[in-house]
């Protein structure tokens, strides 16, 4: 693993258009991934296309990260406008590094401090229940939602898409236990891959949310970029060509809906993302 350390010029991106959904800026502690999902559109992004080491096998720690934060979130809070963060867009807030780097901890720490309106963590790591404590704390200042991404619950397929990322059986462990201290959680089946029946069973009373994403809607260029890594190829392959379809985000929310109420189950197609219950235009 390629580990560099980085100065950004800012850390809070301004997000625009149909993907902002609602939130007005995105946060990346990182650039790179170490779990190097065969998936990621990232992989098709500037940032990878011109580097020179493959995805998976790079990250970039932006070590001024925290100073800008705290200087960025005192000019906007100047302009008295929402400030709906995700954690992150492109990378994990949750590296596997962060366990020494604790970049992201020290991030939530200076949140306490500066909190924004609304905060989503997305992240595929068990590691963020280390920092409960801190969670509990800032959701008492402002909305906290903890999205875990759990795109199957088959461990089969997790080892064929991401053989590098934390198991199933751990990520719903680390949702569960988010859950149980009062945090909003979120399944973000993201993007769906081939799941048992019983995937909705597991994933009730540890969720206040189910979103739902796939390869053709939710890669950022209608599914092209998908293409570009071999997708269609790759399900075809191993005979799962059948959940690559067009339509697959509704089939799935259509199944998802016999266990789940309507107002839980969300798909990255929609064009607004609800806070406590209001709709953010």
């Amino acid at each position: 693993m390629q580990v560099n350390s980085i100065t950004a010029k800012k850390i809070l991106t301004e997000m625009k258009g149909d993907s902002s959904v609602g939130f007005t800026h995105s946060l990346n502690p990182y650039s790179g991934c170490a779990f190097g999902c065969r998936y990621c559109y990232v992989r098709e992004m500037p940032i990878q296309r011109y580097s020179d080491t493959p995805w998976g096998e790079w990250v970039s720690i932006k070590t001024n990260a925290v100073g800008n934060y705290r200087n960025e979130m005192v000019n906007l809070r100047r302009r008295n406008k929402p400030i709906n963060l995700f954690m992150s867009t492109a990378t994990d807030p949750y590296q596997p590094l962060e366990r020494k780097t604790e970049l992201t901890r020290s991030i939530l720490e200076e949140m306490v401090k500066h909190p924004p309106d609304f905060l989503q963590i997305q992240t595929r790591s068990p590691l963020v229940v280390r920092d409960l404590n801190l969670l509990i704390e800032l959701n008492q200042k402002c909305e906290v939602l903890v999205s875990m991404t759990i795109e199957t619950d088959r461990e089969d397929m997790k080892r064929l898409f991401a053989p590098h990322a934390p198991g199933i059986k751990l990520r719903l462990k680390a949702l569960k236990e988010v859950n149980n201290v009062g945090i909003a959680t979120q399944a973000s089946i993201s993007p769906v891959l081939p799941f048992t029946p019983d995937f909705p069973k597991i994933l009730e009373s540890i969720v206040d949310r189910i979103y739902i994403d796939t390869l053709n809607i939710g890669d950022g260029a209608r599914g092209k970029r998908s293409e570009r890594l071999g997708m269609p190829f790759l399900f075809k392959e191993n005979e799962l060509s059948e959940w690559y379809q067009m339509d697959i985000h509704l089939r799935v929310e259509k199944y998802f809906k016999k266990f789940f109420p309507e107002e839980m189950i969300f798909i990255s197609s929609d064009k607004v993302y609800p806070l406590k219950g209001k709709v953010l235009e």
